[in-house]
């Protein structure tokens, strides 16, 4: 990404041959807006008996139970009609051809095609990626069987940050069910060095390997820890140990031979994959080597399951179509701000932290395709902890709070460890928070122990958290925020958001330690950085 913002793009209109629309001046949002808002509840449940199972929808192992939101057949009509005036079809259809949805950068959009099967065709300027993509990872799978038969090596550190420390953590944490007993995965992303210390402190160099995950080599937060790492090996094993323990995934093959790794051990990908995104890509290396090729190939299909329900199932039955309009009817037309993803698996424990990257990154914006301004809030602040620790802290105000928080619940019939009763009560208070939250308590007498209910929430449920439903689970969550970013007419892809503090900080990390150029700043900026100049030892 280059270091100023690009000239405006001059799409005018048009995208691509897509009519950008303001969604909010259409016929169809102005009959969402003027629909009233359902319920109570326990209302609709009363006067439907049917509702329960009506609004469930199943997506590969997923069962997706979306009836406890404030929504009946009209609402989802006016929603998906939204969506159809939007364009999220022929958007959707750009996406997966490879046209340069994301404007600003000049990119196409395929990390669906770090997963499609072996033989398939996505061309991109006449390239078919899909050729690409599984050269990289049968390359990928020769490493990882290597290493995991490799009896030196039991610890890898994963050296990223952003979507190349996010993804590969939360997936490694997740799976960890289907780890290599031998291996342990290891992740340092904060350029705090208590991050990297910390890590290192109980490792021993000859038996650890360094996977440093940076597309151009160059990010600053990336490089700091690997060269701290590199430091630490060569203290112990000299210079010539760097190409042993060392890989990168990068396509900087220069920097990476600089730094002393053998670029027969550099995997690359593309610049039509997203940080957020890459999880499925060479930046899940650190994640095959701890699970190996069979279960990462798993995890691929699962993704594969759900780009292909929602590249063919209509809109009215597409489950990342219905949850991403249902997000848009919560924030748009109703108000709440904000969302929660409350895993009931300790597995799943980075997972809200994931999504919180993908979400808020992607549909972050205030400026639409067409360089004007939204006209409607966009992406939501999405936060959460997994249950049932969620519930000694937050939930508090889910329940009586004056706030109203959408929440989706995730659960699994059936746990990796051993204890099937600590499994049945953690499900039992899933099932409970979703029905307290929905239905409340009437309590006049008392009014601190009343539960007024009415409150929404999405229950996603599986047999069993495997790699193929971790990967389903991401995909939904993906083809979300695509849907939602469609409606809002922004671009979900892009991050320039991230670039000026940054900028700054480069600017400010020299005066720390030489001389301070006090005209640069404001006046608090300057008496900070006198401050801790004053106190730095």
């Amino acid at each position: 990404m280059p270091d100023t913002d690009p000239a405006p793009n001059p799409i005018g209109p048009n995208l691509i041959g897509i009519v950008s629309v303001d969604i909010t001046a259409t016929p169809e949002w102005e009959a969402l807006v003027a629909h009233p808002v359902p319920g109570p509840l326990a209302e609709l449940f009363d006067s439907d008996p049917g509702r329960a199972a009506r609004y469930v929808v199943e997506v590969g192992d997923l069962r997706i139970d979306y009836s406890k939101n404030a929504i009946d057949d009209t609402v989802l009509n006016a929603l998906v009609a939204v969506a159809r005036a939007a364009g999220v079809e022929p958007r959707r259809a750009a996406m997966l051809a490879g046209e340069p949805i994301n404007v600003t950068e000049h990119r196409a959009v395929l990390h669906t095609a770090l997963r499609a099967p072996a033989g398939s065709v996505v061309k991109l300027d006449g390239v078919n990626v899909v050729d690409d993509v599984h050269e990289v990872l049968d390359r990928m799978a020769e490493f990882a069987d290597r290493i995991r038969a490799d009896e030196r090596i039991t610890d890898i550190v994963n050296i990223g940050i952003g979507g190349s420390d996010l993804g590969p953590a939360m997936a490694a944490r997740a799976l960890a069910a289907y780890g290599h007993p031998r291996l342990t995965c290891h992740f340092v992303s904060n350029v705090d060095g208590a991050d990297i210390a910390g890590t290192l402190a109980d490792l021993d160099p000859a038996s650890t390997l360094f996977v440093v995950s940076s597309k151009t080599f160059t990010t600053i937060e990336t490089l700091t820890n690997a060269r701290t790492a590199r430091t630490w090996l060569v203290g112990s094993l000299g210079e010539e140990a760097v190409a042993d323990h060392f890989v990168a995934v990068s396509t900087n093959a220069e920097q990476v031979a600089a730094f002393g790794i053998d670029t027969a051990n550099m995997f690359g990908f593309w610049d039509w994959v997203g940080g957020r995104y890459s999880v499925d890509s060479a930046i899940g290396l650190s994640l095959m080597l701890l699970v190996g090729p069979d279960a990462f190939r798993e995890f691929l299909a699962g993704f594969r399951t759900v780009d292909e329900h929602f590249t063919d199932a209509p809109l009215e039955t597409n489950a990342p179509v219905l949850l991403a309009m249902i997000g848009v009817w919560h924030s748009n037309v109703l108000g709440y701000e904000t969302k929660a993803v409350l895993p009931y698996s300790e597995e799943l424990g980075r997972f809200p932290a994931y999504l919180q990257q993908l979400d808020m990154e992607s549909n972050g914006k205030s400026v639409r395709l067409d360089g004007s301004p939204v006209t409607t809030s966009t992406g939501p602040i999405v936060w959460g902890e997994p249950g049932t620790n969620g519930q000694h802290a937050f939930y508090q105000l889910l329940h009586q709070g004056t706030r109203i928080v959408p929440v989706d619940f995730i659960g699994f019939a059936n746990p990796h460890h051993p204890h099937r009763d600590h499994h049945d009560l953690l499900m039992a208070n899933l099932f409970a928070q979703a029905e307290a939250l929905a239905f409340g308590r009437a309590n006049t007498a008392e009014p601190y122990r009343n539960f007024p209910g009415n409150r929404p929430s999405t229950t996603i449920l599986a047999d069993t958290l495997t790699p193929a439903v971790l990967g389903q689970l991401i995909a939904l969550y993906e083809h979300i925020v695509f849907v939602q970013g469609v409606v809002w007419g922004i671009n979900s892809f892009d991050q320039w958001g991230v670039e000026l503090g940054k900028e700054l900080a480069n600017r400010i990390t020299p005066e720390l330690t030489g001389e301070p150029q006090p005209e640069l700043h404001d006046a608090s900026t300057n008496a900070l950085i006198h401050w801790y100049r004053t106190r730095r030892r």
